[in-house]
């Protein structure tokens, strides 16, 4: 039977845009040796297809109908990350001013989301099984899509914090003036938070990370460090059972899980 390596780790970053969360995923996935998943440009790439298929984005029925056309690939490699749509190189299309102002509406239609979802799981679950592990970063990661991933790290910062970011990484790229970029910050979260289905929001278990007066670094090294401790404890009850006996279980105890059965329940494959 196929097994996962036992340092494999799947680990769940969510947040609004501006906290800092891909630059962080991608850093710490290369730092630790994992694979890499922006699970917004999926969302970003799905949109992008609908606008240059002529898919009315403010019909939730004609996005639905559309929403298992397009075939998605997504690399996850963290020094070079790709995304194609139909074979087609979307890395670019997927950043335009015009993709940002609807990518709300669409990933907000069900049918969207449980595409895209089914996706995020099968590849976490590779992940898992052919490599050492994988950060999945996005809005319902930790909630919806891998509700027993290893481990959930939830990003924030102030509103202000997040609009200086975010306009520093869309400048020339025909973003307006801070106040718009806050604006439009607000009104992306509100629409992300308030969606009926997989709304942004903090999983009960996750540890929040406040970035607002920290820097990249210390953000990375605070993840990094919470990735290698929650690697030790799984390290450490895996080393446990097998120092116990190896002959079957005792009375009234239940079978543990082979690492493939744990390894999936984690990807939300269960």
């Amino acid at each position: 039977m196929e097994t996962a390596a036992p340092s494999a780790v799947i680990v769940a970053i969510d947040g609004p845009s501006g906290t800092g969360k891909s630059s962080t995923s991608k850093a710490v996935a290369a730092k630790l040796g994992l694979r890499y998943l922006d699970t917004g440009a999926q969302y970003r790439a799905i949109t992008w297809w609908m606008i240059t298929n002529g898919v009315d984005t403010d019909d939730p029925q004609a996005i639905a109908v559309a929403a298992g056309k397009p075939a998605l690939v997504s690399g996850t490699d963290p020094a070079a990350p790709t995304i194609t749509v139909d074979g087609l190189d979307a890395a670019g299309p997927i950043r335009s001013q015009e993709v940002t102002s609807k990518v709300s509406a669409v990933s907000a239609v069900p049918e969207v989301r449980t595409v895209i979802t089914d996706l995020q799981r099968s590849i976490a679950a590779e992940a898992a099984q052919e490599a050492e592990g994988i950060v999945v970063e996005g809005r319902d990661i930790g909630t919806t899509v891998l509700p027993d991933a290893d481990l959930k790290i939830f990003l924030t910062a102030s509103p202000e914090a997040r609009a200086a970011r975010r306009s520093g990484e869309l400048r020339g790229k025909g973003a307006a003036d801070l106040a718009a970029t806050k604006e439009a910050l607000v009104k992306r979260d509100a629409a992300d938070s308030g969606r009926k289905t997989s709304p942004l929001a903090k999983a009960g278990d996750a540890v929040e990370v406040d970035t607002t007066d920290l820097t990249l670094d210390q953000v990375i090294e605070c993840v990094v460090t919470l990735v290698e401790e929650r690697r030790s404890r799984d390290a450490a009850q895996v080393e446990g059972p097998e120092r116990g006996t190896s002959e079957g279980h005792s009375a009234g105890a239940e079978p543990r899980r082979s690492a493939t059965e744990d390894t999936e329940k984690r990807a939300g494959r269960k």
